[in-house]
């Protein structure tokens, strides 16, 4: 009985502790940026991510708060800064935060890219870990197991909280950014 319990420690024990050096590693991770991430997302074969990305206006979403229109709303908003340098708009506009978590191929001006939905790639990013989903999503790979998970993310910036925001249908809006990897 003592043997029994032991083990059921040892196991609950061992699991913790793996829990939390995982979860430590995913919060070192650092972010890559998209260019890092293209090349292997490019084939038609795989599913030609990256082109995909590139269409939408996640891409050019960082470019948007350079434009006149982005002025007048910052301005009209009160805030103190141009939407390009607000927090307020960076914080749906690109990826932002510590500098020490960006590594030198990331680019905030690369808008809302690959990382912003899937997670700071540093520690997946190896062909060796993405060809093995498990491991990737182990190394901090964000996984969307549904269209709920996928619209839960999304809506985090697609919300009232938008100066500019227009009803967001998730069934309408997902197709135009759809990118699954083909098998």
């Amino acid at each position: 009985m003592k043997n029994i319990r032991f083990v059921l420690v040892a196991l609950i024990c061992s699991t913790i502790l793996t829990m939390f050096v995982a979860g430590q590693a995913m919060s070192d991770n650092k972010y890559v940026g998209v260019k890092a991430c293209a090349p292997c997302h490019k084939s038609e074969k795989g599913g030609n991510q990256f082109g995909v990305w590139q269409k939408t206006k996640h891409a050019d979403a960082f470019n948007v708060l350079t434009t006149p229109k982005a002025a007048e709303v910052a301005k009209a908003k009160g805030l103190k800064k141009p939407a390009s340098e607000s927090p307020e708009c960076l914080e749906c506009h690109t990826i932002t935060g510590d500098a020490a978590k960006f590594e030198k191929t990331f680019d905030p001006k690369d808008g809302v890219q690959c990382e912003t939905c899937h997670g700071a790639g540093s520690a997946f990013k190896s062909m060796a870990t993405m060809k093995d989903k498990a491991k990737a999503v182990a190394a901090g790979l964000a996984e969307f197991k549904d269209d709920a998970a996928i619209e839960a993310k999304c809506v985090t910036c697609h919300n009232e909280k938008s100066p500019t925001h227009k009803a967001f249908i998730f069934k309408e809006m997902w197709p135009k950014i759809k990118h699954a990897k083909k098998a």
